[in-house]
């Protein structure tokens, strides 16, 4: 069926603030759906509460509601718009549960507005576990024996019926919240409370426990038709018992014989269509018994997914882009795959390379934390590395991790206590991958490691061959090193500093070598066919050719003049999706000003990788050899490094000493602001007033200073972003201990040590700068006293009680600090405010968390100028800033403590939040800043 012709506006409702279990994917899947529907002409008004994203910017939507996701917001858009229809599924289970609330409340009805893309029915039967264990049974589908309780009682009943192990699974929550294994009646008590407390619905499914199974994932998309494809298979490394989102995942699935992968096709097919006949994405998890090959259905998300937008980065098939077309009537067959620009969409993905997804945690954000891995999700991010082989793929995704480890192994840092490890295979946390590679190293038989962690065999025996290869190396110099052992070594994805280890020299002796032998990257395209047809879309990963026979590049060099965006890598805490806001309008305003562009970044789930963004994609890690061997091949102007986060900036000064240039703020500009020495000169000849500070490298110089500079003094390791190991200590036993810590866990870096002004306010200023004038895009001030990260505070923009003296010495001293550091791009400025007077804290010369939300409050596309500033495109002078400025702006963080129910939410130099909201404001009497600014001091600790 074409195109429904009744439909010419849509609703489409995002997922608002990052939270653990619902991340930026949804960012990626709204995006891509707003330009897929607007390509057909129909005017899309979008709500969404998260200003970091580029979801929320005025280039995907006609209308943008930066408001909270609640129904009276649905009421007020509605009665502005004429709507036709509304899209649920773009936002996870937020938008749903939302686009459910306002059905039952028959606002819909009411105004007229018809549910698209997804079906309520077969929602309700996929979340509410007690009906689907019965669709599946009358379907003829294998579940788990179980039932639902809606009581404690009941609960206790049917634990008695089934025996234990036993699994307990809260209905309509998200990542796996409330969920659990348990083993004893004592735990299951307290287990099955916290689940029915969990569930909005307060019932839980009481089941069978099926730990140690292997688990596996179909992703597929139907059309009204009643065709049906599947884009991806996806195995999970981890067995069940593990949320999917905390597993290392694989596509397509290494482990599945093609008879049963026949049978978990069938039965994908039978219950997709068996829960309802809607049109769109579906994602199905499968378990296999790996001694009978029974085959039983877990879940069914009848919606996009994380996994669809690892699948849609994965094969290149864009998922949510085609989902959004099915939902205003297209048939696949009506439709053409965008990739290949010739082929029809009706038509599965085959892939020619392998990926692996590694996902990132960040318990160190969180001291206390039970960082067991389970039913809940707990990763804040991932990573994904492609490769020719599972094993190149594996290298790739650790190599992007940052958690400063080199890839798997071969760095030097692990582990060697044998019952530690044992411990640790049997107990899975976030490092068990690297721990089944220190087993292997130590000498833990192959049965041992098997058993402890339920891994299937052909997954540890590629680790195991790693481990054999390292041996084998080690047995040369790099003189008499065969280049046909290190072409294995390289196709295996291993990283020119993992073999300088291993050879004890140099990483650039191994890459000299390396060049003198001809062992070169060569870039592969992604193009979801396997190279049957040729593809439009330049989209690209690195690789190291197999036989002299294969073309060395399918990626073609063009004669345009090019700029390099490095992207932001995973999600993390301190380091958010803001940056890739950033990245994107980077590689448009680029493209604008008339550059080739190519985006270097390992995020799946994030607009930046879309390869329809920038004119070339490279999904590499953002790791020096990857960005180097992309930057010689390409040869571009030069690399932009300021909107991709400390990721990018790391990244800075190899770049400088490679004589590579830097678009927009030199290497010393960025150096500059992180040389607390330099920086404090620069202040003082300003006579720009800052707490007094020292710089120390031992404990022992510490305890010293410590006495002259005065408690309280506020502790940090220098080049870190997210304020990662920050602390407020208030004596000289405080300081010993953090001094020591921070030495452990960062060696050979300068601490800072800066006297802490207590009682001060805290307040930033944005600016954009040309290299000679700057332009002051906006000042916020912190409701939370000083102490407390910036990235944790609630934030007013404008300012609301500094005085109009406070606000002019603070918008002077940031065009003094960006002009004497001649600054070109971004900077965002730090300050806290005592007595009159304003102190300067910091100074980061990049994009930083504030500029979205800026953006997106002041309606101006600053981080478009700013890039055109550091092209030498525009000048400041050139621009006619028009900034709408009505009341006030509120940056409200978000946390996901829920997820670590044992922490206490203290807050204070170090920042734990995940995500943030926007909430506008007309004037300061408002009931919700009274009530923010009422609690300003609640959770401060050191």
């Amino acid at each position: 069926m074409p195109k429904n012709p009744n439909i010419k506006s849509i609703l489409i409702i995002g997922s608002g603030p990052i939270v653990i279990g619902q991340a930026c994917e949804f960012d990626y899947a709204g995006s891509q759906a707003a330009r897929s529907l607007r390509e057909e002409g129909i005017e899309v008004i979008l709500i969404n509460s998260n200003p970091a994203t580029i979801m929320t910017d005025p280039i995907n939507a006609d209308h943008v509601y930066l408001k909270p996701l609640e129904k009276k917001y649905i009421i007020e858009i509605l009665e502005k718009h004429k709507i036709d229809a509304v899209l649920p599924t773009m936002g996870g289970q937020t938008a749903l549960n939302l686009a459910i609330d306002c059905d039952k409340a028959g606002i819909w009805k009411k105004y007229g507005v018809q549910i698209i893309g997804v079906d309520i029915k077969a929602i309700e039967t996929t979340e509410d576990r007690e009906k689907f264990r019965l669709k599946m049974l009358e379907l003829g589908a294998g579940v788990c024996k179980g039932r639902t309780a809606k009581s404690f009682l009941e609960g206790k009943e049917i634990a008695q019926e089934i025996g234990f192990p036993l699994v307990i699974r809260p209905s309509f929550t998200l990542g796996g919240t409330g969920g659990g294994f348990v083993n004893t009646s004592e735990e299951f008590d307290k287990a099955l409370q916290h689940g029915l407390i969990a569930s909005p619905v307060h019932e839980v499914l009481v089941e069978q426990s099926i730990m140690g199974w292997k688990e596996y994932e179909l992703e597929l998309l139907r059309d009204g038709k009643g065709n049906l494809i599947i884009v991806c298979s996806i195995e999970n490394f981890d067995p069940m018992g593990i949320h999917t989102g905390d597993s290392v995942t694989v596509a397509p699935a290494m482990t599945l014989p093609d008879t049963l992968y026949q049978k978990m096709r069938d039965l994908a097919i039978l219950t997709m269509n068996g829960i309802g006949k809607f049109a769109g994405g579906c994602n199905i998890q499968f378990s296999v018994n790996p001694e009978t090959d029974e085959i039983i259905v877990i879940e069914i998300n009848p919606r996009v997914s994380r996994s669809s937008a690892l699948a849609s980065k994965a094969t290149g098939y864009p998922i949510a882009k085609i989902a959004a077309k099915m939902a205003i009537g297209y048939n696949l067959d009506e439709l053409i795959n965008p990739i290949t620009g010739s082929t029809s969409a009706f038509f599965e993905p085959t892939i020619d390379y392998v990926i692996v997804k590694v996902p990132r945690w960040n318990f160190d954000k969180f001291p206390g934390a039970d960082r067991s891995l389970g039913l809940q999700m707990k990763s804040v991010g991932e990573a994904m590395g492609i490769g020719r082989n599972f094993q190149e793929a594996l290298q790739k995704a650790c190599q992007s991790l940052e958690i400063r480890r080199n890839g798997l192994g071969a760095d030097g840092k692990e582990l060697t206590d044998v019952a530690a490890i044992k411990q640790s295979l049997a107990h899975p946390s976030w490092n068990r991958l690297f721990h089944i590679y220190d087993a292997f190293k130590v000498g833990l038989s192959f049965k041992t490691i098997q058993n402890l962690t339920k891994i299937d065999p052909w997954f540890l025996h590629q680790i195991e061959e790693l481990v054999e290869l390292e041996k084998q190396i080690q047995q040369y110099d790099l003189e008499d090193l065969p280049p046909s052992l290190a072409l294995t070594a390289k196709q295996k994805g291993y990283a020119d500093r993992q073999i300088a280890h291993l050879l004890g020299v140099k990483e650039s002796r191994v890459y000299k070598y390396r060049q003198d032998h001809h062992i070169k990257r060569v870039f592969k395209c992604v193009d979801t066919c396997a190279a049957e047809f040729e593809a439009k879309t330049p989209y690209y990963y690195s690789t190291f050719s197999v036989s002299q026979d294969e073309p060395e590049n399918e990626s073609i060099v063009s004669d345009r003049k090019k700029v390099v965006v490095l992207g932001s890598g995973p999600n993390r805490i301190g380091q958010g999706i803001e940056f890739d806001y950033s990245c994107v309008h980077g590689v448009l305003a680029a493209k604008e000003a008339g550059y080739e562009t190519i985006m270097i970044n390992c995020n799946p789930e994030t607009v930046s990788t879309d390869p329809d963004i920038s004119d070339k994609l490279y999904f590499e890690p953002v790791f020096w050899e990857h960005v180097h061997a992309i930057i010689q091949h390409e040869k571009p102007e030069g690399v932009i490094v300021q909107l991709g986060g400390q990721t990018a900036l790391k990244i800075a000064e190899k770049l400088h000493q490679y004589g590579i240039k830097i678009i927009g703020s030199s290497f010393d500009t960025l150096d500059l602001a992180e040389d607390r020495g330099r920086f404090s000169a620069l202040l003082h000849d300003l006579g720009i007033p800052y707490p007094q500070f020292d710089t120390v490298r031992t404990a022992d110089a510490a305890a010293e200073i410590g006495k002259k500079l005065g408690f309280p003094l506020l502790v940090r390791p220098s080049y870190v972003l997210g304020g990662q190991s920050m602390k407020i200590v208030i004596n000289e036993q405080e300081l010993e201990q953090h001094v020591v810590k921070i030495l452990n866990d960062i060696p050979d870096n300068n601490i800072l040590l800066d006297h802490y002004l207590e009682n001060a306010i805290e307040a930033e200023s944005d600016a954009i700068c040309d290299g000679e004038d700057a332009y002051i895009i906006g000042v916020m001030e912190h409701i939370e006293p000083a102490g407390i990260h910036s990235g944790d505070s609630h934030a007013t923009l404008p300012p609301f009680d500094l005085t109009p003296d406070e606000i002019r010495q603070i918008e002077e001293i940031t065009v003094k600090v960006a002009k004497a550091m001649k600054v070109k791009g971004l900077i965002n400025m730090q300050f806290a405010v005592k007595n009159g007077v304003v102190y300067v804290i910091e100074a980061n010369p990049r994009a930083s968390r504030t500029v979205p939300f800026i953006c997106k409050a002041y309606q101006e596309p600053y981080v478009n100028y700013a890039t055109k500033f550091m092209l030498g495109d525009k000048k400041v002078k050139d621009i006619e800033f028009k900034p709408v400025k009505k009341g006030w702006a509120i940056k409200i963080p978000v946390f996901s403590f829920n997820k670590f129910p044992n922490v206490n939410k203290e807050l204070g130099p170090e920042m734990k939040s995940t995500g943030e909201g926007i909430y506008f404001i007309d004037s300061l009497e408002d009931e919700f800043f009274q009530k923010i600014y009422g609690e300003r001091n609640l959770y401060l600790s050191r």
